[in-house]
């Protein structure tokens, strides 16, 4: 088991601790033109970021990430078949499923088990997840075999699809380890690391790394995903308050770059190859 934590990310690396804030400070409105956070934070400073490797004893790969105060359990599971599409095809397919526990967040939510169907929201991020780690897998290399990624939300802060697609990332790694320490594959399936950060526009400051007050209060907001060589894979960007203009679209686009290079950097440490 490897643990890495990385406090207060700013740009790429830096050390630094992030302050403490009065409660009260989280629910102040945010005040145009004021460089102060309700973190604390600067405008272009992450939260701090651990990954712990290989917490869950059957589970072919698995971590727990957390960044700031949103914690998400991911696993990865190999399956010795590929979908019926696939059938005879030679590829391989990853796939993901997403969920909260019920006090995740500040009230209970009912589980989606027990409604017996899954909401829009949850089918639209396991689908997001999916695309983008499949983005960095080489699936002919891979095989006819699929790799399931879950990603369990274990207390949410904001952001949470994005702290799934950075650990579901490094759990997909650690079980593409095993297929090749076994020697079931050749081939190393994995093209490139693949990391996911929110930006958005709070008081009328481009910001990196929303937290909860901060999403939930931003004129602007969206996720990146980007490969560990600078490539994007998707962008979600949508005008929540405000529209945005093609400038502030670029100053965030040249945050999430920063920030995703630096959650690169934290797999790479949580996975001993930095």
């Amino acid at each position: 088991m490897r643990s890495w934590q990385q406090s207060g990310a700013r740009g790429i690396i830096n050390a630094g601790c992030i302050g403490q804030v009065a409660p009260d400070m989280w629910r102040q409105p945010p005040v145009k033109g004021f460089a102060m956070r309700p973190s604390g934070r600067k405008l272009d400073e992450m939260r701090p970021v651990s990954i712990e490797t290989q917490v869950m004893r059957h589970a072919e790969g698995s971590c727990l990430i957390k960044v700031g105060d949103t914690h998400v359990l991911c696993s990865a599971t190999i399956e010795d078949k590929a979908p019926p599409f696939l059938k005879n095809t030679g590829l391989g397919w990853v796939t993901a499923e997403y969920g909260m526990l019920p006090r995740a967040t500040n009230s209970r939510t009912r589980r989606e088990a027990a409604a017996g169907k899954q909401s829009g929201r949850t089918q639209e991020i396991q689908r997001l997840i999916g695309r983008a780690l499949r983005a960095g897998v080489d699936r002919s290399a891979l095989g006819e075999r699929q790799i399931v990624v879950d990603c369990d939300v274990l207390q949410a802060d904001g952001g949470t699809r994005c702290a799934s697609i950075t650990g579901g990332w490094v759990a997909l790694r650690l079980a593409v380890n095993q297929l090749l320490k076994a020697g079931t594959i050749i081939s190393d399936p994995i093209i490139d690391h693949v990391a996911a950060v929110s930006c958005g526009i709070y008081a009328e400051q481009s910001v990196l790394d929303l937290d909860y007050p901060e999403d939930s209060a931003a004129g602007t907001d969206g996720n990146f995903i980007l490969t560990g060589r600078g490539r994007l894979i998707e962008v979600q960007m949508s005008a929540e308050g405000a529209t945005f203009s093609r400038a502030e679209m670029t100053g965030l686009l040249d945050l999430a770059e920063a920030g995703c290079a630096a959650l690169v950097a934290a797999q790479k440490a949580a996975l001993g190859l930095a």
